[in-house]
């Protein structure tokens, strides 16, 4: 067994829930090294004792850069990227104008292929070395994600998205294909390598009652997938549920009433929430995705990041409604909304949102996300300088998160230094 010290200077997050106070986010070594064998962390903490402790390991010194997990982006639709930054819609239009018909073109199972080879690139890229995706109705556009992911070693999770009304005949199905198909692809994936399937009823709007309950019945005879859909996104498609399911409390209710909450739940957006929603979220377990650009470009509204005092939060892309691959924006568009709804997110907060948080909403807070001993070796590595107008700012900081914000504000893909997954380089620091 080779031993690998990566050497750095390190944020480590700790586990647990969001943390109330910005300190206690992350531990942070000025000099410190991570230990990888096997694709895996054996120990973190300071460069010279970790030394001593394997004195035979190879060595990556990178310098002033600092070494954090891999980035977690806990929801977006790869079918979609090759739309991202299409102008002007609402979410309906959005639908009916953009998505649908992009989906329509992973009826080929090259298109799939290639939109998924394009999308993981594009999230290593930018130092994403895990994320959870809705497919299309395709049962192969779920085979190519994943497959996709296998060839590069990378955590996913993805489900082939279920609809069975509201949408164009082509990207339709019906209960019981929704159900037995997801069940093959679940025999498949699920648990295969790093792939972890998720159970995809689109949005209530585009599932009748009876295919939620019949994907209902799929999540609890298989409790260890995680589940994936959207909720509250826009106040008109609030109304529209409202007018689709008459007999429900609320729009988490036409989910709740069949199986369809608790942990490892993961509800995109949740912007227009009832007090009651917020209770049993909470309750439950469940999980929300707060999606900041997507949000602030199709014009949904302001995420309360006061719930992530009481439930797990994650931080997600949304491409292609997000606007951006890159998880440095997407905390930077998370930080200005909350500055919008006076709560200004600590840089250690939006950091841990981003590792931390993912791992704990996907329920895989040993595995990505994490630094921890035992957990799988995928780093991303910041340079802090990476443009003269980011470099300029950074050298005038009087602490580490002074030093680190204008990177999360201003950076992008050339931030990203370099980028491990389960221990190897895939993407290269010219300095090692």
């Amino acid at each position: 067994m080779t031993t690998t010290l990566i050497l750095g200077r390190i944020l480590a997050p700790r586990a647990g829930a969001y943390p109330r106070e910005a300190a206690d986010a992350f531990d942070y070594h000025e000099r410190g090294a991570v230990a990888v064998a096997d694709g895996r962390i054996l120990a973190v903490g300071d460069a010279d004792a970790l030394g001593r402790d394997h004195p035979g390991a190879d060595r990556r010194d990178h310098g002033g850069h600092l070494i954090l997990p891999g980035f977690v982006d806990a929801h977006l639709h790869y079918p979609q990227t090759g739309m991202i930054a299409s102008w002007g819609k609402r979410l309906i239009d959005w639908l009916n104008d953009y998505t649908f018909p992009e989906e329509a073109r992973l009826a080929d199972p090259v298109v799939a292929r290639a939109a998924a080879d394009t999308t993981l690139d594009l999230h290593l890229a930018n130092g994403t070395t895990s994320s959870c995706s809705f497919c299309t109705i395709h049962a192969h556009s779920a085979n190519a994600w994943f497959e996709a992911a296998a060839a590069r070693g990378m955590a996913v999770w993805g489900g082939r998205t279920c609809m069975d009304r509201n949408a164009p005949d082509m990207l339709r199905d019906d209960p019981r294909s929704a159900h037995d198909e997801s069940a093959a692809l679940i025999a498949r994936w699920h648990g295969t390598g790093r792939a972890t399937y998720a159970i995809t009823p689109r949005f209530s709007p585009t599932s009748s009652p009876a295919q939620l309950e019949a994907l209902g019945a799929l999540w609890k005879a298989n409790p260890t997938c995680a589940m994936q859909t959207h909720l509250s996104e826009q106040t008109d498609e609030v109304e529209w549920v409202a007018e689709l399911f008459p007999d429900s409390r609320d729009y988490l209710d036409t989910y709740e009433r069949v199986g369809l909450i608790g942990p490892g739940a993961l509800f995109g957006h949740s912007i227009h929430l009832t007090a009651r929603e917020r209770d049993r979220l909470a309750e439950s377990g469940s999980g929300v995705v707060h999606c900041p650009t997507s949000n602030t470009f199709i014009g949904s509204g302001l995420f309360d990041m006061g719930l992530a005092r009481r439930m797990p939060v994650a931080l997600g892309s949304d491409t292609g409604g997000g606007s951006s691959f890159s998880m440095l924006r997407t905390m930077a568009a998370a930080y200005e909304i909350g500055q919008l709804r006076g709560h200004a997110l600590h840089p250690s907060h939006l950091l841990w949102l981003a590792t931390a948080g993912g791992g704990t909403a996907l329920r895989a807070a040993d595995r990505v996300g994490t630094l921890d001993p035992g957990s799988d070796a995928d780093l991303v590595i910041l340079d802090l300088a990476s443009t003269p107008a980011i470099a300029q700012r950074s050298a005038r900081a009087d602490d580490l998160w002074e030093a680190v914000f204008p990177t999360i504000m201003m950076g992008d893909d050339r931030a990203v230094a370099a980028v491990y997954v389960g221990g190897e380089p895939v993407r290269h620091d010219p300095r090692v």
